[in-house]
């Protein structure tokens, strides 16, 4: 059985919009020796998985500053204070494609980086998805929605057109989902 490390210290190191650091000192429970690890505390996220009445999946195209380059994504974003997920992921799926749905289903969670980060991702899927206005950007977004089909989706991963972590792993919890 693995053995818990004895956190003795913990050290705020900074904050920004997105996210804060801390350093925690712990204890091997193996050698007792003390050594530094660094996290990034971060609000939990959502991803949608938004599928329309002809079976085409909500796909979004951005530019994402960590790669410098565009990436094939889900509507998804950051739970705001006092938010539940569901509304979280409501309010991302109207924003960033104009769309809703009135058929929610929470159909998995992941924890993005559990070496590094404090956070998780929650995957809903929205059937039944509907154009009802334009989407509305925030300051930092410019995005471009499109469809696919849903049996494209596996290709798309496959042939790596669909490389975001959180989004293979939403399509993963989505292809578990309907498997049953």
């Amino acid at each position: 059985m693995i053995k818990k490390w004895e956190v003795i210290k913990s050290e705020h190191l900074s904050s920004n919009r997105v996210f804060s650091t801390r350093v925690d000192t712990s204890i091997s429970p193996v050698t007792g020796k003390e050594h530094d690890f660094f996290v990034i505390e971060a609000p939990d996220w959502i991803n949608v998985v938004a599928v329309t009445e002809n079976e085409e999946v909500l796909l979004i195209k951005q530019y994402r500053h960590g790669i410098r380059s565009e990436t094939i994504e889900i509507p998804g974003g950051v739970i705001d204070p006092g938010e539940a997920p569901l509304e979280t992921a409501k309010r991302e799926l109207l924003e960033e494609t104009g769309y809703v749905s009135d058929d929610w289903t929470l159909i998995g969670e992941v924890i993005p980086n559990p070496a590094i980060q404090n956070n998780k991702c929650h995957t809903f899927l929205a059937r039944h998805s509907r154009k009802a206005g334009d989407p509305l950007f925030d300051s930092t977004e410019y995005i471009v929605t499109y469809t696919a089909p849903v049996s494209e989706i596996p290709k798309m991963v496959a042939e790596r057109k669909i490389t975001h972590s959180l989004v293979v792993a939403a399509f993963y919890w989505f292809c578990l989902y309907n498997s049953y």
